[in-house]
């Protein structure tokens, strides 16, 4: 029996001051006021030291971490993420990898989680490998340009249908209404995103049905508003935000590049609290910086000058998310770890709740994470 204390426990909506929190094989069985929790004879005490005490961090869509590929190197960025908070994290795949890569990529992750090397592995995000060909960042190395063919893709899916949580689309692709209904087949359960997409309200809204409930980075390689010369148009972003079914994920980098701080404001305002999705979206890309981005330390860039993801954890993103929306500390909570949470279908985690794991981690009110416990251990 562990026992926490001294801390203020974040729930979803509240502050709990001098809070206790009871954990007994890796699952919460207890939390409270101090007053209210009678801590037993000889539970070991974990002292918050008057820190916030909140859910593990869930980032539901990073590629990399301290600057390496997960596929390549998963148990030295599994322990990177876990310092960070980060307890759950679905590894992204993204449409540079050939076939023969994708399946490598998920044999290597899945082999470093049968080791014990991968705990904080929750399943994959499957950015690709039908996106358009129009956006992401070194579209060069897209190797799924062309029809999309049963035969090229089957494998794939077989082969992540046990452990594939999120598959990305673009609804707007030839042949994808076959490639969603075989996935679907696969993996009943799957969640599907809009991705690097030109497609119409109607090709978006057409597979909210399918489980289509998530935007890859929104505002961020979607499709042109541009319709008459003095008439705005819709695209991808304004589907997002009119469908109060879908989450959208959003960059916060420190100088709000991917996402201005204005917009960060006006989709959290439109979309509410319980739709958004804070990610990391680390990428390893080590392209020139642009003029006039200098101080942009923590995103990427390829070789043509487009951004390439971040070089942010996804705590370091709650911060800035909190700098630029004003939002406190338990809305960062809900956006980073409770949201994730939810849009997967996974009550067990990304909360404060009895039999619920015990995935906490202890911030200051800067989001400066202090500690991790993973199940109940300290990490």
């Amino acid at each position: 029996m562990k026992a926490i204390v001294n801390g203020t426990l974040v729930m979803y909506d509240h502050f709990v001051p001098n809070g206790v929190i009871l954990i007994e094989d890796g699952k919460i069985i207890k939390h409270g006021k101090a007053k209210d929790v009678e801590i037993p004879v000889g539970a070991e005490i974990i002292d918050a030291e008057g820190l916030y005490v909140g859910p593990g961090l869930i980032d539901i869509h990073t590629h990399a971490a301290d600057n390496m590929w997960i596929f390549e190197n998963p148990k030295e960025t599994s322990r990177h993420l876990m310092e960070h908070g980060v307890t759950s994290v679905l590894p992204a795949l993204y449409n540079n990898l050939n076939k023969d890569a994708y399946i490598g990529a998920i044999d290597n992750i899945l082999k470093a989680r049968d080791n014990g090397d991968f705990d904080n592995f929750l399943g994959f995000y499957m950015e690709g490998p039908y996106l358009s060909p129009n956006f992401g960042c070194e579209r060069e190395k897209n190797v799924w340009k062309d029809a999309i063919v049963h035969d090229e893709y089957i494998d794939i899916v077989k082969r992540a249908k046990d452990t594939a949580k999120v598959w990305c689309i673009a609804p707007e692709r030839e042949g994808i209404d076959q490639f969603v209904k075989d996935v679907k087949k696969e993996i009943p359960n799957i969640v599907f995103s809009v991705a690097h997409s030109e497609a119409t309200p109607a090709q978006i809204e057409k597979y909210i049905p399918y489980g289509l409930k998530i935007a890859t980075h929104h505002t961020n390689a979607t499709g042109t508003i541009e319709h008459y010369s003095e008439c705005r148009g819709v695209c991808v972003d304004e589907t997002v935000n009119y469908n109060k079914e879908i989450f959208a994920e959003l960059i916060s980098d420190r100088m709000g590049i991917h996402v201005v701080p204005y917009m960060q404001r006006l989709v959290r305002r439109i979309k509410g609290d319980d739709r958004i999705i804070l990610i990391a979206d680390q990428f390893v890309c080590d392209g020139p910086i642009p003029p006039g981005f200098e101080e942009a330390t923590d995103i990427h860039f390829d070789n043509a000058g487009e951004i390439a993801g971040s070089g942010l954890t996804l705590d370091i993103a709650c911060g800035n998310f909190m700098v630029h929306t004003g939002c406190s500390v338990c809305d960062a909570f809900r956006f980073g770890s409770t949201n994730p949470a939810r849009a997967l279908n996974m009550n067990f985690i990304g909360r404060i709740g009895e039999d619920c794991d015990a995935d906490l981690i202890f911030v200051d009110d800067k989001f400066n994470v202090k500690k991790t416990i993973k199940k109940g251990e300290i990490q």
